[in-house]
């Protein structure tokens, strides 16, 4: 009794120092989200179990090797244990019993999740390789970067254009792929609880850029929120290049064409109208605005030297109207 007093102190003790040890390290990020305040409660109940594990068999099997160990003069053998079945009984109950508490903890957390509030904010998101696309349904904006309220549920109607996504801010802890489908609209919810800077991430591999597939989101004030709606608002007071311009950065085109002249997937837009390009089959051609509105419809069909095909994908000509394609051609006969 005397061992088995010994080990169970320096088990508990273990524990606490492992458990207090995984807590302050800072393995999570902070929780932004009133879910995420419910899903690291579950996350600290499994750091516990992970420390007492770790120290249930840590101690054990040093101090075996300690107290245990043959004495010096020491040769005969130790004594021989066929089995127990009280003990095998012990450790298939207790295990059991853990996976079941926490199936119905997992439930529980997820059941509080997804409490729904009927009056959640509904935000329409749409994904494509590579980036997002935010629309506010009530306010008739759409933006590249998600702007919410704070302490407010927001409602994610979420589509792909293309592949298979995944939505994920860290600091909100809920996740939720992004299937591709008219009839395929996945629904998250959850509401931001800190003001901040956040960033959107694909947490799906989607293609060569998913590594690039990020978007800021901004958790911000009512008061700020609806002075950004107002802002958007005007956009209706634009000219065409600046139509262009919030168009091609809401739908994410400059993560692969950059606006300054440098290297990227595809070719840099600055300087490109006008510019005279050889293509994949030797021949030369002069960028016109005939030439731009063939490209982004049929982005495969008359590809620019030293630029591989099938990476932008065939979807614009359902996405934008006419009258967004001249804008953002517009926008890109403004770049010298």
């Amino acid at each position: 009794m005397k061992h088995i007093a010994i080990v169970t102190v320096l088990v508990a003790l273990l524990t606490i120092v492992t458990n207090y040890f995984l807590l302050s390290v800072g393995l999570l990020p902070v929780e932004a989200s009133t879910q995420a305040t419910i899903i690291d409660k579950l996350f600290n109940t499994h750091f516990f179990i992970i420390s007492f594990l770790f120290s249930l068999i840590s101690v054990f099997m040093i101090y075996s090797l300690i107290v245990f160990r043959n004495k010096k003069g020491q040769d005969e053998d130790g004594k021989f244990v066929t089995g127990s079945t009280k003990l095998e009984i012990l450790w298939t109950i207790i295990p059991l019993a853990t996976v079941i508490s926490f199936s119905y903890l997992g439930a529980k957390s997820l059941a509080e999740t997804r409490i729904i509030n009927p009056q959640a904010m509904t935000i329409n998101v749409t994904a494509s390789q590579w980036a997002w696309s935010f629309e506010y349904p009530d306010f008739e904006i759409t933006s590249n970067t998600l702007y919410l309220p704070v302490d407010n549920q927001v409602n994610l109607q979420m589509t792909s254009l293309d592949v298979i996504h995944s939505f994920w801010v860290p600091e909100f802890r809920v996740k939720q792929d992004v299937l591709p489908g008219e009839n395929l609209v996945k629904e998250l919810r959850f509401t931001p609880s800190i003001i901040g800077d956040y960033t959107l991430m694909c947490a799906e591999l989607c293609g060569g850029a998913h590594a690039y597939m990020n978007s800021p989101v901004k958790v911000v004030s009512e008061a700020d929120f609806q002075s950004w709606v107002d802002l958007e608002s005007k956009a209706d007071d634009l000219n065409p290049v600046q139509k262009g311009e919030k168009l091609v950065k809401n739908n994410g085109c400059i993560g692969c064409h950059t606006l300054d002249g440098s290297a990227s997937v595809g070719p840099t837009w600055l300087g490109l109208s006008g510019s005279e390009k050889s293509l994949m089959d030797g021949e030369k051609i002069i960028v016109d605005d005939k030439y731009l509105m063939s490209s982004i419809l049929n982005p495969n069909q008359d590809i620019v030297q030293n630029f591989s095909p099938n990476i932008m994908p065939s979807i614009y000509a359902d996405l934008f109207s006419k009258e967004e394609l001249e804008d953002i051609i517009a926008f890109i006969n403004s770049l010298h």
